[in-house]
C-alpha cells in the first residue's frame, strides 16, 4: 500500500490495498455501524407526533401563542416530551421540556397530594370540619351548618364556598391579607354543605392554610420537602422558587405583552409553577408507575381515594374528586384531569388509567388551546378515541343559542332581603317582572330615586338572566363599597338558589378582564312579598 502526503492532505491509495482492524475493535465498530443503522430506519419511519408539531406551530402563528411545552407518558415511559416557542420573547429564551410554566388550576391536585401526605399519616381527617383545623379565621355558615364543611368537602367543591379570587400584582403596591383575614371576610357558606358542586378557589386556599397550621411548615416549605423533592420534580415550586427563576416562562396577555407577575390569596388553588416534564412525572406518579427515582409518598389505595367522586355532578357528565374532575367518557376512556386557565395561562393534565397515559400542554397565554393540542396526542396514542375525535370534529358545529329568559311563576314578584358584606349589610330588592325583565336594586327601595342618589344605588336591569335548576343567575351595574371591592371598577353577578321559599346564595363584586383582579362574594338571601 502505498501514501503520498502533500499540501492536499492524503493522496491517491492503492484500490486493491486491504484495511486490517483488530480483532479487538470488532464489537465497537458494529456497536456503531448498529447506531447507524438504527438512525437510518428512525429516519425512513414517519414521525408519529408530526401532526401536532404542526398544529402546535400554527397556534404559535395564528393565535399569537409566546410557547408551548408537551409531554406524554405510557406505561411508565416518557414517550415524548418537547418545548415550542419563547418562554420569555423579550431574552430571547427558548420553551424546553424543562421550562416551569405557571400551572393555574392544576396546582390543585398538586395541593390535594400534599394534603393526602397529612390524611394518611392521621394528621388530618377528611370527614372533621374544616374549622377544627384553621385558625382565628373560621369558615361562616350563612346558607348552612359550618360544621358540615368537612375537609373532604372543601377539598370537593362541596362546603357550599363562593368561587372567590383575588390577583395581587408585583407592580402594584396592594399585597394579600392574610389567610386568617382572607377566611374571615369570605369563607362564608352560600349553599349549604353537600347541597350542590360550585367551584372555589377559595376552599383550596383553605386547604394549603391547614397544610401549613397542621404541619407546622409554610405551604411552599411543605410542598417542596414533602411533596415535590421526594417525586423528583425538581422545577416545580410554589410561586417561582428561590433559584428557578431563569427557567420560569414570562406570562402574555391577549395583546402578546408581558404581564406583571402575580400572586393570590389562595396559593392552594393557583399559585404552582412546573414544567412538562415534572407535570408528566407527577401524572405518572398518581397512575401509580412506581419509577425508581420516586419515593411512594402515597399509597395506592390513597391515590383510589383522591379519585373517588365527592359530587353528583360537577361540570356536564363529570364529577369531582379530592382534587380531581372525573370523566365518565372522554371519546370512550375514563379520564381523570385538570385543566387551568387564568391570565396569560392555559394548561392541561390529562391521565387515562386503564391506559396507563399521561399527557400534559403547558401554555403561557390565555389565547392557546391546549386540549385541543391534548386531545390530537390522544388521538395518536389511543386508535378508538381518534376515531370518536375524528367523528366528533366532522360534525357541524351549530351550538344552539341559549334561550330567553322567561320567568318562571315561582319567580315572579318582588323579593327582598339583604346583601351582606364582609364590614355590614344592605337592603337588596329583586323584582321580577312577568315581561321577562328583573330589576334590581342595593339599597332601601322605600326612598325615591332622587333620594338613593346621594348613597344609595339606582335600580339596575340584571343582564344575562338564566334559570336552571332552581338557580337564578346573572349580572347588574352595581357597587360593592367594602374596601378591597371599591378600589377597583366592576359590576356584579349573582347567582341564587331557590330553597325552602328563599333565594339565596353570592353577590360577587367582579373586575373587568384587562387586567382581573377580583371575585370576592356576599351573602344574599331573599323572601318573596
Amino acid at each position: 500500500m502505498s501514501e503520498r502526503r502533500g499540501a492536499g492532505g492524503v493522496g491517491p491509495v492503492d484500490r486493491a490495498s486491504v484495511v486490517l482492524v483488530p480483532s479487538a475493535a470488532m464489537p465497537r465498530l458494529l456497536f456503531i455501524f448498529s447506531l447507524l443503522f438504527t438512525g437510518l430506519l428512525r429516519a425512513q419511519q414517519p414521525d408519529r407526533w408530526q401532526p401536532v408539531r404542526d398544529s402546535i406551530r400554527r397556534q404559535l402563528v395564528t393565535q399569537g401563542v409566546a410557547a408551548i411545552s408537551v409531554a406524554v407518558a405510557k406505561d411508565g415511559r416518557i414517550l415524548w416530551e418537547e418545548g415550542f416557542g419563547w418562554a420569555n420573547r423579550e431574552k430571547m429564551i427558548p420553551a424546553t421540556p424543562n421550562t416551569m410554566f405557571s400551572l393555574a388550576s392544576i396546582s390543585k391536585p398538586i395541593t390535594a397530594t400534599g394534603l393526602m401526605v397529612l390524611v394518611q399519616r392521621g394528621q388530618v381527617n377528611l370527614d372533621r370540619p374544616a374549622n377544627d383545623y384553621l385558625g382565628a379565621g373560621k369558615l361562616t355558615g350563612l346558607a348552612g351548618n359550618a360544621v358540615e364543611a368537612t375537609v373532604r368537602r372543601v377539598a370537593g367543591h362541596m362546603a357550599g364556598l363562593p368561587l372567590h379570587y383575588q390577583f395581587f400584582y408585583g407592580n402594584e403596591a396592594i399585597r394579600p391579607p392574610s389567610m386568617d383575614e382572607t377566611i374571615a371576610r369570605y369563607g362564608i357558606l352560600v349553599s349549604a354543605p353537600g347541597e350542590t358542586f360550585r367551584y372555589s378557589n377559595l376552599g383550596f386556599g383553605i386547604i394549603d392554610y391547614i397544610i401549613s397550621r397542621v404541619s407546622g411548615q409554610s405551604y411552599p416549605d411543605f410542598m417542596r420537602t414533602e411533596v415535590f423533592v421526594p417525586l423528583g420534580l425538581t422545577h416545580t415550586s410554589v410561586d417561582i422558587g428561590p433559584g428557578l427563576e431563569p427557567f420560569a416562562a414570562e406570562r402574555y396577555d391577549k395583546h402578546q405583552r408581558p404581564i406583571p407577575f402575580y400572586t393570590f390569596d389562595h396559593n392552594g388553588g393557583s399559585a404552582i409553577y412546573s414544567s412538562a416534564h415534572d407535570l408528566v412525572r407527577f401524572g405518572m406518579f398518581h397512575l401509580k408507575d412506581h419509577l425508581s427515582d420516586q419515593r411512594a409518598i402515597l399509597a395506592d389505595s390513597t391515590l383510589d381515594q383522591m379519585e373517588k367522586p365527592n359530587s353528583a355532578r360537577a361540570f356536564g357528565t363529570a364529577t369531582y374528586g379530592i382534587g380531581w374532575l372525573i370523566q365518565p367518557s372522554d371519546h370512550g376512556y375514563r379520564t381523570v384531569e385538570h385543566s387551568g386557565g387564568m391570565p396569560g395561562v392555559q394548561t392541561a393534565l390529562n391521565l387515562y388509567p386503564s391506559e396507563n397515559l399521561a399527557i400534559v400542554v403547558l401554555t403561557n397565554s390565555s389565547s392557546s388551546r391546549p386540549d385541543r393540542i391534548a386531545e390530537d396526542i390522544a388521538a395518536i396514542v389511543l386508535p378508538r378515541y381518534g376515531d370518536s375525535l375524528r367523528a366528533e370534529r366532522s360534525r357541524p358545529k351549530n351550538r344552539p343559542a341559549r334561550p330567553a329568559f322567561t320567568a318562571p311563576a315561582e319567580l315572579l314578584g318582588s323579593w327582598t332581603g339583604t346583601l351582606r358584606t364582609w364590614q355590614s349589610s344592605v337592603p337588596l330588592t329583586l323584582t321580577v317582572q312577568p315581561d321577562g325583565n328583573a330589576l334590581v336594586q342595593v339599597g332601601d327601595p322605600a326612598k325615591s330615586e332622587l333620594e338613593a342618589r346621594g348613597d344609595k344605588q339606582l335600580r339596575a336591569l340584571l343582564n344575562d338572566a338564566h334559570w336552571e335548576d332552581k338557580v337564578l343567575s346573572g349580572r347588574f351595574a352595581g357597587t360593592i363599597t367594602t374596601p378591597d371591592a371599591s378600589r377597583v371598577a366592576h359590576t356584579i353577578a349573582i347567582e341564587l338558589r331557590l330553597v325552602g321559599g328563599k333565594l339565596r346564595g353570592q353577590a360577587n363584586a367582579e373586575s373587568g378582564v384587562d387586567p382581573v383582579y377580583f371575585s370576592l362574594a356576599s351573602y344574599v338571601e331573599l323572601t318573596r312579598k
